[in-house]
């Protein structure tokens, strides 16, 4: 069974019983705000907005947005510490980065004493959909872990494993990304690769399947293993992509996000809560498409 679609997670978010508090990190951002308004009206979320109260205020009376039944909590500029109280008290069960650049937020949810830690690596997974071809797929690391150790990589793979068993994927096919099929110390992540393949057990990674090193063309086309010769149970149909390094992962992702007819919304794993995280640049669709996402992860 393939990954649950956007439209598949708005519907089961519709259907909570009801809202779930979220607390967003940088609230004063129009985009921010309209998601957030957009979520509430839906009965997804109760709204938690740290920043400055002024400029929030003053960007949502130029939205002609109520923030009335929003919850404001004062904040410094560049500061995600209270946001990250609020997760850590319970208080919401959900972060959003909002108008904060990652290294203020990373330095919050990090914090050893009042941070998200969970102790696994945090790693940014992306669902991707392509509705031209009726895919979607997961994607990591593309926005934490710069050049990821063979313990983070392990740890990647459980992770995105977990998300595609939530999302309704009984046994996900995961690539195990590189710039070619064939190990070689040339590339070193494909040494990297073939261990991880050969510790691929139920009892490490859950019920999935592994394969790799495997280009991109060989992960999502079909016709690209018939072409190449290459076979296997991921090729041509990947449910979830494993990149060697945040270069790789961010590249591609963003090549996809801008150039094609694509949805998308991302989340933090690793942590002791689902983070909604994404670009600053972001849209709103993108942001209520993570939201619908990370509340089907709780």
């Amino acid at each position: 069974m393939s990954l649950k679609s956007f439209d598949a997670l708005f519907q089961s978010a519709d259907a909570l019983k009801q809202p779930v508090p979220v607390a967003a990190a940088g609230g004063a951002d129009a985009t921010v705000i309209k998601a957030l308004d957009l979520a509430r009206r839906r009965g997804w979320i109760r709204p938690i907005l740290t920043g400055d109260p002024e400029q929030i205020g003053q960007i949502a009376d130029q939205l002609d947005v109520d923030i009335s039944t929003f919850e404001i909590v004062p904040d410094e500029r560049d500061s995600a510490i209270e946001a990250v109280r609020l997760v850590r008290s319970n208080s919401a069960q959900l972060l959003m980065k909002g108008q904060i650049p990652t290294p203020s937020l990373m330095k919050a949810i990090l914090n050893k004493d009042e941070g998200l830690r969970t102790g696994k690596t945090i790693c940014q997974v992306v669902l991707m959909e392509i509705p031209r071809d009726r895919r979607s797929f997961l994607m990591t690391d593309t926005g934490v872990t710069i050049s990821p150790s063979l313990q983070q990589k392990q740890e990647m793979v459980e992770a995105v494993v977990e998300i595609a068993h939530r999302l309704g994927c009984e046994e996900p096919r995961v690539a195990l990304m590189s710039a070619t099929e064939k190990v070689t110390a040339a590339l070193p992540d494909t040494l990297d690769t073939q261990q991880l393949v050969e510790q691929t057990k139920p009892e490490v990674f859950g019920k999935s399947l592994l394969q790799g090193p495997l280009s991109f063309d060989l992960a999502y086309a079909s016709d690209a293993g018939q072409k190449k010769g290459i076979g296997g149970d991921v090729t041509g149909a990947a449910d979830a992509m494993v990149f060697p390094d945040l270069l790789s992962a961010n590249l591609t992702v963003k090549g996809i996000m801008y150039t094609a007819d694509c949805r998308f919304g991302g989340v933090l794993r690793g942590t002791t809560h689902p983070v909604v995280f994404m670009s600053r640049a972001d849209t709103v669709e993108t942001r209520l498409n993570s939201l619908a996402y990370a509340l089907h992860l709780l």
